[in-house]
């Protein structure tokens, strides 16, 4: 049912995240529109409710929040083409990934066609759209957020304005989404080295949550090191990292899991400790990402 003065959206790309925003304004009561190249994928939503719009132009003319959810920022700019006419007057937000550089042309572009222009990230899997503690995050033109706060909140409890540079939001992505892929491959080294005990993947996720909660509680004290640039008051230091390489290469050994992929990290703290850090907290790696190899 939707409910009474509730902000028409229209949601473009529905991906499994594209779906899922949909589904959460449907849900919420918004007069929600729908589009995708490929129309199919809209049916699912059209039976819960969502108009759908064959043309690009029809789509954004329907609402006066335009929620986009495509692979990068390019992608974006290349489905809203058609429809720049259409743009004028319009809230425009973009959900997708890319980079900082991205951002501002994007937000450049939607401006020069008479937009208002507002960048996001949502910082969860699809099923978790629409809870309370589901975080996004936003950035640019703060009279477009304060107008439709109410609208964007419905996709997520935990929803924060970062600033009004178009950029911040992309910035912050990238810079939270750095710590994804190195994790999930140290889950998986974990899980290959479980196995080949014959033991299950499984049984590991227990202690691995627990690990990572204990990551967790480490961010506050590193970020103020790195803030301070005080790194002497080391718990974990980075020779005690450094000697870690050795008992990877045991594992490896022993197990037949490839272990590769840790190397470029050794060779950073191996970096760090010939840079005078090696007494010197982990985090003083940070130092050393600053500068590439070559001028190190």
């Amino acid at each position: 049912m939707t409910e009474k003065n509730a902000t028409p959206v229209t949601v473009i790309g529905l991906g499994s995240m594209g779906r899922a925003l949909a589904e959460a304004f449907i849900k919420a009561g918004h007069p929600t529109t729908v589009w995708n190249r490929t129309a199919a994928k809209a049916a699912p939503l059209v039976a819960m409710g969502a108009e759908h719009a064959e043309a690009i132009e029809d789509a954004v003319a329907a609402s006066p929040l335009i929620i986009t959810c495509l692979t990068s920022f390019d992608d974006t700019r290349s489905a809203l083409l058609p429809a720049t006419t259409s743009l004028r007057g319009r809230a425009l937000v973009t959900l997708n990934s890319g980079s900082p550089a991205g951002a501002r042309e994007t937000a450049a572009w939607a401006i020069c066609h008479g937009a208002r222009s507002l960048a996001g990230a949502v910082k969860n899997v699809p099923s978790a759209v629409g809870l309370p503690d589901t975080l996004l995050y936003y950035s640019g033109d703060k009279t477009v957020f304060d107008e439709f706060e109410t609208a964007l909140k419905v996709l997520g409890g935990d929803t924060v304005h970062l600033g009004d540079e178009s950029d911040l939001a992309a910035l912050y992505e990238m810079a939270v989404g750095a710590m994804l892929l190195p994790a999930l491959v140290g889950f998986f080294q974990g899980a290959a080295a479980v196995q080949a005990r014959g033991l299950e993947a499984a049984s590991m996720v227990r202690f691995a949550g627990k690990w990572l909660d204990m990551i967790t509680s480490l961010l506050p004290t590193y970020a103020e090191e790195i803030d301070s640039g005080d790194y002497t008051d080391a718990a974990s230091s980075v020779n005690l990292f450094l000697a870690g390489e050795a008992h990877d290469a045991d594992l490896a050994r022993e197990t037949g899991v490839d272990t590769a992929w840790l190397a470029p990290l050794y060779e950073l703290v191996r970096r760090a400790a010939e840079a005078g850090h090696g007494d010197h907290s982990i985090s003083a790696l940070t130092e050393v990402l600053r500068k590439p190899a070559r001028q190190s």
